[in-house]
C-alpha cells in the first residue's frame, strides 16, 4: 500500500466527525464544522456517539469472554479511540486475531501505528468500502479462519448505505461465508427521535459528507433475520446488557443494536 495516502481535508468523513464527537483530535477543521452543526442542532449526539461505544466493547467482552468468539471483522471501525476491538478482545483472550475494515486514508495512516496486536495474537487492517463485500472477505482471509466462528462487527456503518434493501443484502453476504457458531453485532442511530432526525437532515443536506440514514428499530432488527437473536434483542444501546452503574438505568438514546448467532 501507498504508505501516504491521499487525505481529502475540504470534506468530512464520518469517521472524522465521530472522532470528534467522542472528544477524540484526528479530524479537521470541515468535520469539526459538521460535527459542531450536528451538536448544535441535537445536543444528545456526543452522548449518544459515547453511548454507542459502550455498547461496543460490552460486545466485544461478551464474545470474547462468553461466547468464545476467538476472530473479529470489524468493519468502518473508525478512527482508533480506547478500547478498540482488539484492545478488549486480547485483553481476553491473547490470541485473538482482528481484522479492521474502514475506507478514510486517515484511518489507515492510524491504524498501521496503534492497532497493534498482542504478541500471541494477529490484527490487519484492510482499506475498503462495505458495499463491496468481496474484497473485504478475500482480504479478511488473511487473517481469519473462515472455517472457525467469527464475530462481524457493524457497528454504526449500515446508515451510510442509503439504500435498505441493499444494506440488508450486504449483511446476507458478508454472513453467508461465516461458519455456524459466529455471531454478528450491528447497531445504527434510529428514526425514532424528532430532534435527531433533523440534526442528520441538516448534516446531510448541507456538510459534503456520505449522508446517514437513520432506520426503525425493526429495520436494524431485520438485518438479522435468519439468525438466532441474543436477548434482549434489538434495543436501545443504553439497554443492551448494561454494566450495573451507581445511577441505575441509562436512559434510551436514538441508537439501536443488537447480537445474533448465526445457527
Amino acid at each position: 500500500m501507498d504508505p501516504r495516502p491521499e487525505i481529502d481535508t475540504t470534506v468530512p468523513h464520518s469517521a472524522r466527525v465521530w472522532n470528534f464527537l467522542l472528544g477524540g483530535t484526528d479530524n479537521f477543521p470541515v468535520d469539526r464544522q459538521a460535527g459542531e452543526q450536528v451538536f448544535q442542532s441535537f445536543p444528545g449526539m456526543v452522548d449518544m456517539a459515547r453511548r454507542s461505544r459502550q455498547m461496543l466493547t460490552r460486545v466485544v467482552r461478551f464474545l470474547a469472554a462468553e461466547a468464545g468468539i476467538r476472530q473479529f471483522l470489524d468493519i468502518g471501525t473508525g478512527l482508533p479511540t480506547m478500547d478498540n476491538t482488539h484492545e478488549v478482545a486480547q485483553r481476553i483472550t491473547p490470541g485473538a486475531r482482528i481484522v479492521y475494515v474502514d475506507n478514510d486514508p486517515l484511518v489507515l495512516v492510524h491504524a498501521r501505528s496503534l492497532l497493534t496486536s498482542s504478541p500471541e495474537g494477529a490484527t490487519d487492517y484492510i482499506e475498503a468500502d462495505v458495499r463491496d463485500p468481496g474484497p473485504i472477505l478475500a482480504g479478511a482471509a488473511r487473517t481469519l479462519d473462515f472455517e472457525e466462528p467469527v464475530g462481524l462487527m457493524l457497528m454504526g456503518i449500515l446508515g451510510l448505505v442509503q439504500d435498505y434493501d441493499q444494506a440488508r443484502d450486504i449483511v446476507r453476504r458478508l454472513v453467508e461465508p461465516l461458519t455456524s457458531g459466529s455471531y454478528v453485532a450491528v447497531y445504527d442511530g434510529t428514526n425514532d427521535d424528532p430532534a435527531y432526525m433533523r440534526a442528520i437532515e441538516a448534516f446531510n443536506s448541507g456538510s459534503g459528507a456520505v449522508p446517514y440514514t437513520p432506520r426503525s428499530p425493526g429495520q436494524i432488527a431485520r438485518y438479522l433475520d435468519g439468525l438466532d437473536v441474543l436477548p434482549p434483542g434489538v434495543v436501545s444501546v443504553t439497554r443492551w446488557r448494561p454494566d450495573p452503574g451507581p445511577d441505575g438505568e441509562v436512559p434510551p438514546v436514538a441508537c439501536a443494536g443488537g447480537v445474533a448467532r448465526k445457527p
